[in-house]
């Protein structure tokens, strides 16, 4: 078994499932308050059923013990924050090296077609990856189409679908990417990718049943389960809601029996 398998075995449950706890938007947003004690949230989430988390390089380095053995992919890009005006892309700012040394499992990077730095995107993706590869890390593309420019057609099923596939054309092993709204378009975006999909929760708050729903329609339509934050570490309870999405990932379980986690007392 090679150690790229055995890296994404610490992703993937057996079941080919997994529940990514997105921790990693502090490396260009603003996350306070809510992410005050990331350690503390990490170690909530991490017991309640979280299988991995995206982290950044500060919290992999000082929250080791946290995680409790839990898979890590490391965010590689950056070299932006909210307060710039965007004119310039994302950098490539952590080597595949460097994430070895900090014991992560894979690295997280960009892939924006259609976007006006697809240039500089998508060409330091390929480079990353074949980079990882050199030492057995597997890379996981956050494929978007247009990035986050706009544009009209920049989240149709199609072009969603077009930046996945390219993803895995490129070499990545794990995909993470929007939901395309249904359940018939997404099941050809994951017949399509011939790497597992899991789905992003999004920069605005959801109604808990509604993101669940969308959870629960993407693993029915083959996803590969959820790399999801701002809506959980965000939360009243991030922990309950980690063992909400949790059960409803590993345990096949209704909407319904997950909001009943959710909600329970104990």
């Amino acid at each position: 078994m090679s150690n790229t398998t055995h890296r994404m075995n610490r992703i993937f449950r057996p079941n080919k499932k997994t529940f990514i706890m997105a921790m990693d938007h502090g490396a260009n947003f603003n996350v306070l308050p809510a992410m005050k004690y990331p350690g503390k949230i990490i170690r909530e989430v991490a017991k309640a059923g979280a299988d991995a988390f995206l982290s950044t390089v500060g919290m992999t380095d000082k929250f080791a013990d946290d995680f409790l053995g839990k898979g890590i992919i490391l965010r590689i890009d950056g070299g932006v924050s909210f307060l710039g005006d965007r004119s310039k892309p994302l950098q490539t700012v952590v080597t595949a090296e460097d994430a070895l040394r900090l014991g992560a499992d894979s690295i997280i990077t960009m892939g924006f077609p259609g976007s006006k730095f697809e240039n500089e995107t998508l060409s330091a993706l390929s480079r990353n990856i074949m980079e990882a590869h050199k030492w057995n890390i597997p890379v996981t593309s956050e494929a978007l189409p247009r990035g986050f420019e706009g544009g009209e057609d920049a989240r149709t099923p199609e072009n969603i679908i077009f930046a996945c596939r390219q993803s895995v054309e490129l070499g990545a092993d794990i995909i993470k990417t929007e939901y395309t709204g249904d359940q018939e378009s997404f099941k050809e975006l994951t017949e399509s990718v011939y790497a597992p999909v899991v789905i992003l929760g999004g920069a605005k708050k959801v109604p808990e049943r509604q993101l669940l729903q969308e959870i629960k329609d993407a693993l029915e339509a083959g996803g590969a389960g959820v790399a999801m934050g701002r809506n959980i570490w965000g939360h009243e309870n991030p922990a309950k809601y980690a063992a909400a999405i949790a059960k409803l990932i590993h345990e096949d379980c209704s909407v319904d029996a997950a909001l009943k986690e959710l909600n329970s007392i104990f």
